[in-house]
């Protein structure tokens, strides 16, 4: 994929994150440079970014980092092959302590 392809992209994939985090009523910035911080009560965080280099977007959590790669149909973590959506609803499910759901 050339970088206009992955940068449409994963804006594009930011901007859904964005919307579905409005629509579950969950705090967050969006920074320049395609950095996304998902806020909890207890002043934790979720960083969602862009690399560019690298063709992926990471994802930082109290349980660790996550690099998600794209399959021609999703974002996959490429150890484990789960999708980015419920990846980051299981992770903000944990770190709110409350069920999230992400779609």
């Amino acid at each position: 994929m050339t970088e206009s392809e992955y940068s449409h992209l994963a804006d594009a994939t930011l901007n859904r994150l964005e919307a579905a985090l409005d629509a579950a009523e969950i705090d967050y910035e969006r920074a320049a440079g395609g950095v996304l911080e998902i806020e909890f009560d207890d002043r934790s965080v979720i960083v969602v970014n862009k690399q560019a280099a690298a063709q992926e977007i990471w994802v930082a959590a109290k349980s660790g980092g996550f690099h998600y790669r794209w399959d021609a149909a999703a974002w996959r973590d490429t150890r484990g092959g789960e999708e980015l959506f419920a990846a980051l609803a299981r992770l903000a499910s944990a770190q709110s302590g409350e069920p999230v759901e992400l779609s």
